[in-house]
């Protein structure tokens, strides 16, 4: 009795300990988004030095994502995949900000925009890039039965250009869901957090983590980084609906990176077969 006793003790000390180093490793890799929402806060609520707010935001997020690369918690080659989220953002704010479609909107002034959409934002998208390289280190990931190139960038284009065309053509995200769930139904993705190597289905990642970026929207809101229509009179929750738009838009930015890991790694991080 004793001995099992011990045995239970011993297990949730494990999983309490393997919890904790979960959660290091999480806020590690979320050091580039993390760092972002202090400048929200500190640039709302105390001072940003005298600049226009958006501005203080773009040199802040410069300087930051050159301390990374300074400090060699990120790569020059991992700099370069996040540009292109950064660029990849900044089409898909051109196009929602234009006053003809104005999903949302930027309120405040700034030197550093293009059109209707301050430079910072970009760094937003770029923020998502981050997390899931960072993620890919700490965690050791390693995808099994993921979809070839023919499958997987296919679906990216798709996905990108209903952010698009559903303003003039029907909104087709569910058909787009439904067909991401028969592609990646038999996909897991594996991960070290300490000792052991665990497992979960790559599609329930995605929901997941489209969940807490929809929770980070809602305080980046808050902190008036954006705004949606339904917040000019006043702060409101941001609808559930976009929770599937965040998790169309991560799809593409983890379809980016493990293809871009494929490539590097000749397979060694990925299973197709």
């Amino acid at each position: 009795m004793e001995k099992r006793s011990k045995n239970i003790k011993n297990y949730f000390k494990d999983y309490i300990t393997e919890f904790f180093i979960f959660v290091r490793k999480e806020l590690r890799s979320c050091i580039f988004a993390g760092l972002f929402f202090v400048l929200l806060f500190f640039s709302k609520y105390i001072t940003s030095f005298g600049l226009a707010r958006y501005d203080f935001l773009f040199i802040s997020a410069i300087i930051i994502q050159g301390l990374l690369i300074l400090l060699k918690i990120e790569t020059v080659d991992e700099l370069k995949v996040i540009c292109v989220f950064h660029a990849i953002g900044l089409g898909l704010e051109l196009f929602k900000t234009h006053p003809a479609i104005h999903s949302w909107s930027y309120p405040e002034k700034g030197f550093f925009k293009i059109g209707t959409v301050p430079l910072y934002s970009g760094f937003m998208y770029a923020s998502v890039a981050s997390y899931i390289i960072q993620s890919w280190r700490q965690f050791n990931l390693k995808l099994v039965r993921y979809p070839p190139y023919w499958v997987s960038i296919p679906m990216c284009f798709l996905i990108y250009g209903n952010f698009f065309t559903k303003h003039i053509v029907s909104d087709i995200r569910v058909w787009l869901i439904c067909l991401l769930i028969i592609i990646f139904a038999r996909t897991t993705i594996r991960f070290q957090v300490s000792k052991r190597r665990r497992a979960m289905p790559l599609l329930l990642s995605f929901f997941l983590i489209a969940f807490f970026i929809w929770l980070a929207e809602n305080i980046s809101t808050f902190l008036g980084a954006w705004q949606y229509p339904s917040q000019v009179n006043g702060w409101s929750l941001v609808h559930l609906n976009k929770i599937s738009s965040w998790f169309l838009l991560f799809v593409i930015s983890f379809i980016t990176v493990a293809d871009l890991m494929l490539f590097k790694y000749k397979g060694g991080k990925v299973e197709t077969n």
